[in-house]
């Protein structure tokens, strides 16, 4: 699950603590971490063997990758009910994607 946010008006992970204690004890939530803001964002192409580097972000966007859970859900529709009870989904957006089976 990725938790995209407008770093403007972003409030921090106060919010957050309760969904992230809720959902740890559920046993839903494996792993997560609230991420650096946009403006620490290297970014690294290599193209033709050359290594490129760019401080900040590729996109040039309000909302930006604010964090991230990885979570242990039955289907999609539980994955929904736990990103919708996000503090993030109400002010940004919540992107679930799966992972590439092993």
């Amino acid at each position: 699950m990725l938790v995209y946010v407008d770093e403007s008006v972003d409030e921090g992970p106060s919010q957050v603590v309760p969904w992230v204690q809720e959902m740890d004890d559920r046993g839903v939530r494996t792993f997560g971490s609230r991420l650096r803001p946009a403006s620490d964002t290297t970014t690294i192409e290599v193209r033709d063997g050359e290594v490129l580097l760019s401080d900040g972000p590729f996109a040039e966007t309000k909302e930006q990758i604010g964090g991230f859970d990885l979570l242990e859900c039955a289907d999609l529709d539980e994955a929904i009910e736990v990103a919708a009870r996000h503090p993030g989904a109400t002010g940004g957006r919540i992107e679930i994607r799966p992972l590439w089976e092993a």
